[in-house]
């Protein structure tokens, strides 16, 4: 059989995986298979400017249509991948019919975390998720004539997104969040207290400590969220944001290492000779971290696609990118890199006061930089990531002086 290296998920990681085969110069079969039936686009417009009408359709794809017929490469799409075997190197699409690789990449993204069970609002008009194009068009439906209750059950990136997004077209919205203060989780009490007050300060009623309970319809549509306490928030369109779950069934039943998504090295290489993973659904080694960790954000699946299409060329591939994502939320910008996992302990300090809007903050562990997010301050995220990767100790009067180039403290030599 000639080379064939067959991508099963036409999302970002996959398009761009894709992308870099040809790049490289691999000649042989391409395929990508993706269930959606419009070809490879991006995903984070869909909670910002695609929701608000300020994007165009054809803006978001990763390619221009005749890019795929000029590379050679063949896209699959609306079909289903239905199972992989690993020994016959084979995947077998809906309807049957398989399709033999010689490399696989599994980018097969993440889903929704849904609501289960009575009460949960399966089957009501006006519950929403988020995810596809698809969910974004019909979400915009509901918002864009404004005047509608709209009730966001979940204080995380995408419910703080779609609430600025409903908020901008006139809806009354309620925030439903678990934690004290927004993004709590990630960001701690008091950098979420300042997505909490910009909220405010725009009309969106936050109510945090919130546990919800059914969500309430009648004549199939809902009506509103139950509290815990009783009390009814009344909705007429309802977004569930609680979270995601990587799309790892294909490769758990074909008996890959799964543990909340694919388990890869830090070559993208999973379980079984190959077949590598990248993308939401990869969970990697990760060398600063020494150990596995899976993250969901745009700029993993930009960047591990291409690592794993290099790396299934048998290229010397070590995948340690720092994390990075960022948020467009009414008037506050914000873009965050650095490790999650690393930040639990970690001091938080500032170049700027939180207070204004305009300013950095750093987590700081062991005097060395783990994550930074700089908040409506442009142009320092480069040596915010250079800074983390160094790995270098810093002076914290000097991180916090404004004065003092970034870009000095990141080439400081590691002790």
């Amino acid at each position: 059989m000639d080379r064939h290296i067959v991508i099963v998920g036409a999302g970002l990681a996959g398009a761009k995986a894709a992308q870099t085969l040809r790049k490289e110069g691999f000649d042989g079969e391409v395929t990508v298979v993706g269930q959606e039936p419009e070809r490879p686009y991006v995903r984070p417009p869909l909670s910002k400017d695609y929701l608000m009408g300020k994007e165009e359709r054809e803006a978001g794809f990763v390619h221009p249509r005749r890019w795929y017929p000029e590379h050679d490469v063949t896209l699959l799409l609306g079909r289903r991948a239905e199972a992989v075997d690993v020994a016959a190197r084979t995947v077998t699409l809906d309807g049957g019919e398989p399709l033999p690789y010689t490399g696989l990449l599994l980018a097969t993204g993440s889903s929704p975390r849904r609501l289960t069970g009575p009460g949960s609002g399966q089957g009501l008009a006006g519950v929403h998720y988020l995810r596809t194009r698809e969910d974004s068009d019909a979400l915009r439906t509901a918002l864009a004539d404004g005047g509608r209750r709209v009730a966001i059950v979940g204080a995380g990136w995408i419910g703080l997104e779609v609430a600025a997004a409903a908020r901008g077209y006139g809806n009354e919205v309620t925030v439903l969040g678990r934690e004290s203060v927004p993004l709590e989780g990630p960001l701690g009490p008091e950098l979420g207290a300042v997505f909490a007050a910009v909220h405010r300060e725009h009309g969106v009623d936050l109510r945090m400590n919130a546990s919800t309970g059914p969500i309430l319809g009648e004549h199939g549509a809902v009506t509103g969220v139950t509290l815990a306490d009783g009390e009814v928030v009344p909705a007429d369109v309802v977004v569930v944001g609680i979270g995601a779950v990587p799309n790892d069934e294909l490769a758990r039943a074909a008996g890959l290492a799964v543990d909340n998504g694919v388990v890869v090295d830090a070559a993208l290489r999973a379980s079984a000779p190959g077949v590598w993973a990248a993308g939401d659904v990869a969970r990697a080694f990760h060398p600063r971290l020494g150990h596995h960790h899976r993250v969901e954000h745009w700029a993993n699946a930009l960047r591990s696609g291409p690592a794993a299409a290099r790396s299934m060329l048998w290229q010397d591939v070590t995948f340690d990118q720092v994390p990075y994502f960022y948020t467009d939320q009414f008037d506050l910008g914000m873009e965050y890199s650095g490790f999650a996992d690393l930040t639990a302990g970690a001091r938080v300090v500032y170049r700027g006061t939180p207070a204004t809007r305009e300013f950095v903050a750093f987590w700081v562990h062991d005097s060395r930089v783990v994550a930074g997010m700089n908040v409506n301050v442009w142009d320092v995220n480069k040596p915010i990531d250079a800074l983390i990767r160094s790995g270098a100790p810093v002076d914290e009067a000097r991180l916090t002086d404004a004065r003092v180039p970034l870009e000095e403290l990141a080439a400081a030599p590691a002790s």
